[in-house]
């Protein structure tokens, strides 16, 4: 049985389900064949017992029967019409028209002589082999042309072929066979037809996909008819398609926007070292102060490519789509350490603060990371002396700057990667610092906004849902922890 199984699953779809319907139909076919078969056996059957229990024979031709049995008379009575017909006398002798094969006596045929009942039907194998339907039944001759008694008590024996209704069975076998035949390849052939029709769809996205992996195509699309589920199908690997072809356009996006990117410090830095390279060979010793505006440049690059090349592998580490563990964690005290960075970068600004107590759950390295980009940028673009005002109240953290502010037109490209605003394309950055932090706090379950400040400057705002308990070590567990969680 594995052997069949294993040629059959090695058949291409389209014929297994061939196969299947053609077997299906078979076996439909053929149970209603065998049904009606046997229905109309018991039909044919019962047609004949009614046929032989309403048949009698005449008492002419019983009385030449009887006469020619005992040899009264040399005339032979000829065979009755459609019906075997034998004598039986009281002694259990049995007489028989000639040309008619004699049919065995049983112990029911000898009651039957003498009585007033008729026998069963039964059937009984005649002398010459054939099977037959037999039915006996009581007979009273009186006296009268060849009798020698004035009443004689006789059994009459009728039986039919069954040959009448074993030939009318076998045509009905041949051709219920035939037909069936005839309708099992038909059903496989629209078997066939169907399979191939319902199976073009995935024919056609089996092609797309090869097409797909031969060239990197991802602009084929499947035409979608219907709500079936190779439309599903087929929408899907649209999506599919329309997804990853977006991947591969954000992804050389990337590329290009990073080789800009990195383009320019590295050209700075070149003719940086190139200055100082050729200063060692020709011995002209350049002066004091411009070789450290020289190295100093050389050091901001250095930190600008290093900053860049940081925020490269954050964007492109295998993780980044999806959020590292998330923690239970207190967002006023990462603030708080966010903001004691802030102050080491802009020593001359004045930060103000005013944070109440937080829990979120997020991935306390990255959500540090997002904040001191927000503060950068506050710091970057505030003047000298200036204020930031930094303020968290139940997940609204706010961070606001009184530098020039961003237009209105540039706002909707602020979280794009690498976009800079062109005011700001003098200062030193990536472009990729509020990307990365619109993707922390989404992935935290947050968003966040810039927004132009009343009076001047950008507010930026993230809102983060706070976490269902605090800390299970007990952080922050005083009265305004309290106050959250109420």
């Amino acid at each position: 049985m594995t052997g069949p199984l294993r040629r059959v699953r090695a058949l291409p779809l389209r014929s297994r389900l061939a196969l299947l319907v053609a077997t299906a139909v078979a076996a439909a076919v053929a149970a209603v064949a065998v049904a009606c078969w046997f229905v109309v056996r018991e039909q044919l059957e019962e047609r004949q017992d009614e046929t032989l229990r309403a048949s009698t024979v005449d008492q002419e031709y019983l009385v030449s029967l009887y006469q020619y049995c005992k040899r009264t008379t040399k005339l032979q009575p000829p065979p009755y019409t459609g019906l075997t017909v034998q004598l039986i006398d009281g002694q259990g002798n049995a007489c028989v028209a000639p040309g008619s094969p004699e049919l065995p006596i049983t112990a029911d045929d000898l009651a039957v002589v003498g009585g007033n009942q008729p026998g069963p039907l039964h059937t009984e194998t005649a002398s010459d082999g054939a099977k037959m339907r037999a039915f006996t039944y009581p007979v009273t001759a009186t006296r009268g042309p060849g009798l020698d008694q004035p009443r004689v008590d006789l059994g009459v024996t009728i039986a039919r072929p069954l040959s009448e209704i074993d030939e009318p069975l076998s045509t009905l076998a041949w051709v219920l066979a035939l037909v069936g035949g005839i309708g099992v390849i038909g059903a496989g052939a629209a078997g066939l037809w169907v399979a191939r029709s319902g199976l073009r769809p995935v024919d056609e996205l089996t092609e797309a996909v090869e097409h797909v992996a031969r060239t990197e195509d991802l602009s084929v699309r499947i035409p979608v008819e219907g709500e079936d589920e190779i439309a599903r199908l087929s929408r899907s690997f649209n999506s599919m398609t329309a997804s990853l072809a977006t991947s591969r356009d954000r992804q050389a996006q990337l590329i290009a926007d990073a080789g800009h990117e990195l383009r320019t410090p590295l050209t700075s830095l070149r003719t940086n070292v190139e200055l100082l390279a050729r200063s060692d060979e020709t011995g002209r010793a350049i002066p004091p102060d411009d070789r450290r505006a020289l190295m100093s440049s050389v050091k901001a690059q250095m930190t600008e490519l290093a900053a860049l090349i940081g925020d490269l592998q954050e964007l492109a580490r295998p993780d980044a789509a999806q959020p590292g563990p998330l923690q239970v964690v207190a967002l006023h005290d990462i603030t708080r350490a966010a903001l004691r960075r802030a102050r080491l970068r802009g020593p001359e600004l004045t930060i103000t603060e005013d944070l109440a107590p937080w829990y979120v759950r997020a991935e306390p390295a990255a959500l540090e990371r997002a904040i001191v980009n927000v503060l950068d940028n506050a710091v970057k673009f505030s003047p000298s002396r200036g204020t930031v005002d930094v303020v968290l109240h139940r997940g609204r953290l706010t961070v606001r700057d009184h530098g020039p502010g961003i237009p209105a037109d540039e706002l909707p490209h602020v979280f794009e990667r690498f976009w800079r605003s062109p005011s700001a394309r003098q200062l030193p950055g990536s472009g990729l610092g509020l990307s990365i932090v619109a993707r922390t706090v989404q992935q935290s379950g947050g968003d966040i906004a810039l927004t132009p400040a009343p009076g001047g400057g950008t507010e930026a705002v993230i809102n983060l849902p706070g976490a269902p308990q605090p800390p299970p070590d007990g952080v922050g567990s005083g009265d305004a922890a309290d106050q959250q969680w109420s």
